[in-house]
């Protein structure tokens, strides 16, 4: 099985970061490594991956800082530079990797060799209606990220063969007016180089919902990202917009998100911690997790807290 580098830029992050790097360990195969590059942040980001680091060390963690530009592309960079797997994860600081995804990853570059790119489905964890909402996703990422026929790679869920990345790094968009995809840039990139994406519906990840709680206009000008990017790529073309699918199911998650971020406060629940618990907690029963030792005082702890609600996450009365 090829070996697997997760790379996390990360900036003010330090209240999801924590989270992500335990999912991101929290694994059936163990990952390479994971590299958190920090991007000048002015919270404790810095801070909280130095302590996860230190209370984990059997977790091949490493903290770097590139500084000198402001900006996701410069940061992912420097991180997937800096990778040494045979095949490098890319994700944000917010992402919360299924138990599996690593031995996923791994399996899909190690049994299709043309495979220069892979991508997957994402399930919302602060929102309800996980199951539903990652169905909708799945189809929706199926058929409509796509362009030339080809798959269209998911930043907060991608994964690159590490010789194929070396190919694109000095031919990535640097983007400096910050109006494109990046995630993108990098699947026309590589559409042009004929290297071969595939989308794998069991490569899951969980992300926030948060993008939903920008403004309208915020959120429109994130939207039209998709436009500034394939117009800086006239040669590739698509029959399917997913920013009008997105701007068309934007009021109703924006509505609710705000919402649903005030039940989980009052129920005490951490959605990020709580997302995979069940299949983990199955996976430690079948002593199928790599390095799980210093985690299993905190899963039992958070199970235990799952045992204290019903199915929708409400109290269960006192008997």
């Amino acid at each position: 099985m090829l070996s697997v580098s997760i790379v996390i830029p990360a900036w003010n992050e330090a209240e999801r970061i924590a989270d992500c790097l335990t999912n991101a360990t929290r694994q059936t195969m163990a990952p390479h490594e994971v590299i958190v590059v920090n991007n000048n942040s002015t919270d404790d980001t810095v801070g909280v991956v130095k302590r996860f680091i230190a209370d984990n060390p059997q977790a091949n963690i490493k903290l770097m800082s590139q500084n000198e530009e402001q900006g996701l592309i410069p940061t992912r960079n420097y991180g997937l530079n800096h990778a040494t797997g045979d095949v490098v994860g890319r994700i944000d600081a917010d992402t919360m990797l299924k138990p599996d995804w690593v031995e996923v990853v791994s399996g899909i570059f190690t049994e299709d060799e043309e495979a220069m790119g892979a991508t997957g489905p994402m399930v919302y964890y602060d929102m309800p209606a996980k199951s539903f909402s990652l169905k909708g996703d799945n189809k929706i990422r199926q058929r409509v990220f796509k362009s030339d026929g080809r798959t269209l790679l998911f930043g907060s869920n991608m994964a690159l063969r590490r010789t194929a990345w070396e190919k694109l790094a000095n031919e990535v968009c640097r983007d400096k007016a910050d109006v494109m995809h990046e995630d993108i840039d990098i699947s026309l990139h590589m559409a042009g180089r004929d290297m071969k994406t595939v989308y794998s519906p069991r490569m899951i990840a969980g992300m926030s919902a948060r993008r939903m709680d920008t403004s309208l206009p915020s959120f429109l000008r994130y939207m039209k990202r998709f436009k500034n990017t394939f117009d800086a790529h006239p040669q590739h073309s698509r029959k399917v917009k997913p920013e009008y699918i997105f701007t068309a199911l934007y009021p109703v998650l924006h509505a609710w998100f705000p919402v649903y971020q005030k039940y989980l406060q009052m129920r005490d629940v951490n959605p990020a911690e709580r997302i995979w618990i069940k299949e983990q907690m199955q996976l430690i029963e079948e002593d199928k997790l790599e390095d799980i030792s210093t985690y299993e005082d905190s899963l039992a702890d958070a199970d235990g807290r799952d045992a204290s609600k019903d199915g929708s996450g409400s109290e269960k009365p006192q008997q």
